[in-house]
């Protein structure tokens, strides 16, 4: 009896080498077609979005492409949103674009963008220069839809 049962451990030891030893060649084979893979596979959707945005904080909300950059100027903030269909990154010029900040004083300021025709984009400007980290939640009305997406930035 001690013989059958000491057989069958060996036999099972023996087995789970086997298993442990084949899945990690099975694993090299499978990343290193997976590597080939990738080199050909399409173009996904965010990868079209890092190629397309401005250089600032990017949200997805739903069929849309909300992209804020901020840039400092000596006594103010200058704040430049672009609003854009989710598919194909086409501007969306008819919005009415708001701004909701909460300053590192905890105090609030809303601002309104408006549309540059020549730059494609809304533009808004926070007076100030107080130094700290500012919270915005930025709301498109477009035809009567709302869109919110909510940025952070460090002046």
């Amino acid at each position: 009896m001690k013989t059958v049962k000491s057989g069958l451990i060996i036999l099972g030891t023996v087995g789970l080498i086997f298993l442990g030893v084949g899945s990690n060649n099975s694993q090299a084979a499978i990343s290193a077609n997976s590597s080939a893979v990738s080199s050909s596979k399409p173009i996904t959707r965010t990868e079209i979005a890092a190629a397309q945005n401005k250089g600032g904080q990017v949200v997805e909300s739903g069929p849309y492409h909300l992209e804020l950059v901020v840039e400092k100027e000596a006594t103010q903030t200058h704040l430049d949103f672009y609003l854009q269909r989710g598919d194909n990154h086409q501007t969306i010029p008819n919005a009415k674009i708001t701004g909701q900040i909460q300053m590192p004083d905890r105090t609030q300021k809303t601002v309104t963008f408006t549309y540059d025709q020549k730059d494609q984009h809304y533009t808004a400007f926070l007076p100030g220069k107080v130094v700290g980290q500012y919270q915005m939640k930025i709301t498109a009305d477009i035809n009567g839809q709302k869109v919110d997406g909510r940025f952070t930035f460090t002046r």
